[in-house]
């Protein structure tokens, strides 16, 4: 069988004689106070045992090892398998009162080692009165120090119950007050909000009015410019298929011509070599500038997209500033209601803690009062019994109060959370505050941009309408002087009047010639300078948009603040979309004032991939033209 045995060890001095030290271990058992077993080991004794066991131990370190095979034992006693075993070996079947060893074996899968075994004797009647004495004597002292226990605790639940009571009177008084100072808070609260939110909805629907007359009127002017614009490039279409009749008109003049000059001049074979040559370049610039027109057809409704697209940003900007202004109006709002009631709230504290400090004050008269009762209270023992009943329901009252109580305290917490809450609120409201502002300076920025792109090509139009007229002009100028070439091609014509002393292309004395008379000499007609207008009416208007393209990009340039300027008096680098023959250095002026930022912007690549094919004419004439910068 298995019992729980409670195991002392002792170690006795005993001087009367000779000085000496025995060990006693006793066994117990807390369930039988008759078993009992005593062991007393002399140092003497140990050394027989010492020599009998086989152990390395001295006696002053006995005890000690005797404790860490207990422990041993202990920590091994709740497993199914324990390594150690505390063996309890008597030679009778039942123990009584006969001498008993008490093993300590070690359990391998080979042997059972048993490390100490130790000879109990049990105790007679003497000792077993003696000990049943003793642990009287203990559950005596325990039982007095648990009865002085008992009367501390009754006093102090006495003085807490008085404390509480009073306690409980004074704060319920003061939820009172705070319910009724809590109603008229709300009250007077609903009231303003009341008024306060009428007042915001009149002022947001007068808003809300001006800033739609605001929109019409800008969508009004808007559609009025767009309509403009588009009548615009409408006249530049018809003006352009005007010089395209114009231009397949002379072409047919020009094939009749050539039929005339091969019936006249078949001798010359040579020279009808080369008016079919040119012929077929004129029919390959006719099919260049059919191109050019699908091209400009192309541009006009890119164009048509992006005013599209413009009108969509500035319906969107303004419904961006309207949402703006609002959340500015609702966090104004909000911010002023949040510091009325954190005022109001600080206000409520510094009351609170003045009711505190009375309160105090209070509590050290009831502590007094206190002291003054604990004398009464030893008359009043005898009628607690009868005042038990009434405390229970009192008790009772108490816990329903503490509840209360507790509740109140948690009201408390709720609303310094709300009010932490509430500042954060504000925090983030002043955050986004912050964004919105600056938004809408980046939405200012970006209009003021968009008007100046906008007064910008308007300039530009206006700029070229008075260049057209200019060329105009200047070809009826009776200050051109030209002289006709031996072949039947005018001479380059030179402006003294402007300062110009230097030829110009042959392209623009063909532009300036009179056209030839039907019934004329070989040598008067002149048929060569109508395929001459064709390439300098494309060259022209190729570099007059380039011009404009560079224009953008040094805006485009200016923006950013990151491109690099070219002085205006070098040459250019890139040919800008006309060929490498237009920018040769023979007895022409070259293309001053264009920015090498036009080719690197990425915005116009798709305007620079046309380009502008020179006819081909006779050896030693340059196909370059001259154009201010």
């Amino acid at each position: 069988r298995r019992l729980n045995v409670r195991v002392n060890i002792e170690l006795l001095s005993i001087s009367n004689p000779v000085h000496k030290k025995d060990l006693a271990v006793r066994l117990t058992d807390d369930t039988d106070p008759f078993f009992l077993y005593n062991l007393v080991i002399s140092e003497e004794d140990f050394q027989s045992l010492k020599c009998q066991q086989g152990l390395l131990v001295d006696f002053s370190a006995f005890p000690q090892k005797f404790i860490d095979l207990l422990q041993q034992c202990i920590q091994e006693q709740n497993k199914d398998i324990p390594r150690f075993l505390l063996q309890l070996v008597s030679s009778a079947p039942v123990l009584d009162h006969t001498p008993v060893s008490l093993n300590v074996v070690e359990t391998n899968p080979f042997k059972h080692l048993t490390h100490l075994s130790l000879k109990f004797l049990p105790g007679n009647d003497a000792e077993i009165k003696k000990f049943l004495a003793s642990c009287l004597k203990c559950l005596k002292e325990d039982k007095i120090t648990l009865e002085g226990k008992l009367r501390k605790t009754e006093e102090d639940l006495t003085r807490q119950l008085s404390y509480t009571q009073q306690s409980l009177s004074e704060k319920t008084r003061e939820l009172d007050k705070l319910k009724n100072e809590w109603t008229s808070y709300t009250t007077a609260l609903t009231n303003k909000h009341t008024q306060e939110l009428t007042n915001e909805k009149e002022r947001t629907l007068q808003v809300q009015a001006q800033y739609q007359q605001q929109h019409e009127q800008q969508k009004k002017e808007l559609e009025n410019l767009h309509q403009k614009s588009i009548q615009q490039l409408q006249n530049r279409l018809s003006e352009l298929e005007v010089i395209n009749k114009d231009l397949t008109e002379r072409r047919y003049k020009g094939d009749s011509t050539v039929r005339e000059l091969k019936a006249k001049l078949s001798g010359i074979e040579d020279e009808c070599q080369r008016a079919k040559q040119e012929v077929l370049s004129l029919r390959r610039e006719n099919t260049t500038l059919d191109a050019e027109c699908h091209e400009k057809e192309k541009l006009i409704n890119q164009l048509q997209t992006r005013v599209a697209v413009l009108e969509q940003e500035i319906k969107d900007k303004d419904q961006l500033v309207i949402r703006t202004k609002e959340v500015l109006d609702a966090t104004q709002e909000q911010k002023a209601i949040l510091e009325e009631s954190t005022e109001k709230k600080q206000s409520h504290i510094e009351k609170l803690e003045t009711t505190i400090k009375s309160l105090s004050a209070e509590l050290l008269k009831a502590n007094e009062i206190i002291k003054k009762l604990q004398g009464d209270l030893k008359t009043l023992m005898s009628k607690l019994k009868l005042k038990n009943t009434v405390t229970i329901q009192q008790e009772k009252l108490l816990a329903e109060k503490e509840e209360r109580l507790q509740k109140e305290q948690r009201e408390l917490q709720e609303m310094g959370q709300s009010l932490r809450m509430k500042e954060q609120e504000v925090c983030k409201l002043q955050e986004q505050l912050e964004t919105t502002i600056q938004k809408l300076e980046e939405s200012k920025q970006l209009l003021k941009t968009n008007e100046n792109v906008i007064t910008w090509l308007n300039k530009q139009l206006n700029e070229i309408q008075t260049a057209k007229k200019l060329e105009t002009s200047a070809s009826t100028h009776g200050g051109v002087r030209t002289a006709i070439s031996p072949y039947g091609m005018p001479d380059r014509p030179s402006f003294p009047s402007s300062g110009i002393h230097h030829p110009i292309s042959p392209l623009y004395a063909f532009q300036n010639s009179p056209e030839p008379a039907p019934n004329k000499n070989v040598n008067s007609q002149c048929p060569l300078p109508k395929a001459g207008t064709l390439t300098f009416l494309s060259s022209f208007l190729q570099i007059q948009f380039n011009t404009q393209l560079s224009k953008m990009s040094r805006y485009s340039d200016a923006q950013t603040a990151t491109a690099t300027s070219h002085p205006a008096n070098k040459e250019n680098g890139d040919n800008l979309g006309l060929e490498s023959k237009y920018f040769k250095k023979n007895d022409s002026i070259p293309l001053r004032g264009l920015s090498q930022n036009t080719l690197n912007s990425e915005y116009l690549k798709p305007y620079l991939s046309t380009k502008v094919q020179p006819s081909p004419k006779a050896a030693g004439t340059p196909a370059s033209a001259y154009f201010p910068g």
